[in-house]
């Protein structure tokens, strides 16, 4: 393994924890962008033990598309949320359903739960390997098919092109 490597085992999480620490803190200064840097360093080298079979992020491009997507995607979920919650209640129509998976590797499949479980309105509930599925529930689903194609569509076929599995 090289340097780079051994520094930086998993870039992508040190990416993404750099940008959640200087999100989270109240003043951007050098001392938080310094502390930031220091945990995004450190968190992925203390948990690589953790992430023994991960897979392997094969187009980080579509990484950072299907990233600005889920974030839009909550950003109008909560909107929408809102609306139902402080609307009449008899649009609200939650609904359990499951979503048919066809994805191989498990940490995949739990990164496809936990953009789920990150969209308000939704969570995964569990996630059933052996059936390929990932029972959901929704907080109102008037089409459940409708909800199952923009699940696989939105999200889990650009991680099968992430990860190419």
């Amino acid at each position: 393994m090289t340097v780079a490597g051994r520094i930086l085992p998993q870039p992508f999480v040190s990416l993404a924890v750099l940008g959640l620490w200087l999100v989270i803190v109240s003043s951007f200064t050098l001392g938080s962008l310094l502390l930031g840097t220091i945990l995004a360093v450190l968190i992925p080298i203390f948990t690589q033990r953790f992430w023994p079979n991960r897979p392997l992020v094969k187009r980080p491009v579509a990484a950072i598309g299907l990233f600005a997507l889920v974030c839009w995607d909550i950003v109008n979920a909560n909107w929408q949320v809102a609306r139902l919650v402080l609307g009449p209640i008899r649009r609200i129509h939650p609904r359990f359903f499951d979503v048919p998976i066809d994805l191989d590797d498990p940490f995949v499949a739990t990164l496809l739960a936990s953009i789920i479980s990150l969209t308000p309105g939704t969570v995964s509930v569990d996630i059933d390997m052996d059936a390929r599925v990932i029972h959901v529930h929704g907080l109102s689903v008037d089409d459940e098919a409708a909800a199952i194609r923009t699940i696989k569509a939105r999200y889990e076929a650009p991680l099968k092109e992430i990860f190419q599995c």
